[in-house]
């Protein structure tokens, strides 16, 4: 079968979509970013796991880990608004999983946490790769994953409330870095590679008929 990253693929596939449908997935790709990425640890209430995607759509965060050692569940589709079709979702069944693909993709490991110490968000450093952790309101991160992490960011809060629900604190932090890494210098967007695998992803997600498509194509290659 041929290399499904194939520009030659990429251009039979588009000849199935509108031009505008092309163009609007290339500007939305220009402003992805894997610079960033965030993981949710065990959240029982699936609104929020959803929520949390669909806050990672809107702001431009390619990838969405999620660990469910305790709480399996499927995304609500729902919630998600079709985020789950622009989101690429990584699944595990526990923690350490995780973060070892994540550190050995060049991440730091940092923990959303609102003990002292933790940096604030205003005064985070965007400059290096990283990836966020957010836990439940309720229990916050395991300890496997506060043992692990390179840092500790809290968002500042004046009230007598001391947590915020996941899917605040994520729309919070997610809207604050994405929006300080685009006003930077910093060499933040999806390469040519990761581009035109999204391209190609995208394209397969939204044709009708793809199988059947897909199978004409390489039939005859």
């Amino acid at each position: 079968m041929k290399n499904t990253t194939d520009i030659e693929y990429l251009n039979y596939l588009e000849g199935f979509m509108t031009k505008g449908r092309a163009e609007r997935f290339r500007d939305v790709l220009s402003r992805r970013t894997r610079h960033f990425t965030v993981a949710v640890e065990d959240i029982f209430q699936l609104y929020n796991t959803s929520a949390v995607m669909r806050t990672c759509e809107v702001f431009g965060i390619q990838d969405l880990h999620v660990i469910e050692e305790k709480y399996g569940k499927t995304i609500d589709k729902e919630i998600a608004l079709g985020a789950q079709k622009w989101v690429d979702v990584h699944r595990y069944d526990s923690v350490a999983p995780c973060i070892a693909r994540l550190k050995a993709d060049g991440y730091r490991i940092i923990a959303t946490s609102p003990h002292e110490g933790s940096c604030l968000l205003e005064d985070f450093d965007i400059n290096r790769r990283s990836a966020l952790f957010f836990g439940t309101e309720r229990d916050g991160l395991s300890d496997e994953v506060l043992k692990h992490a390179d840092g500790f960011l809290k968002i500042p809060m004046v009230g007598f409330t001391e947590s915020l629900n996941i899917s605040s604190s994520a729309a919070i932090v997610i809207q604050d870095i994405t929006h300080r890494l685009r006003q930077s210098g910093i060499g933040w967007g999806l390469n040519e590679e990761e581009t035109l695998e999204k391209r190609i992803d995208w394209a397969e997600k939204t044709i009708k008929d793809i199988d059947f498509i897909k199978r004409q194509y390489f039939e005859r290659s």
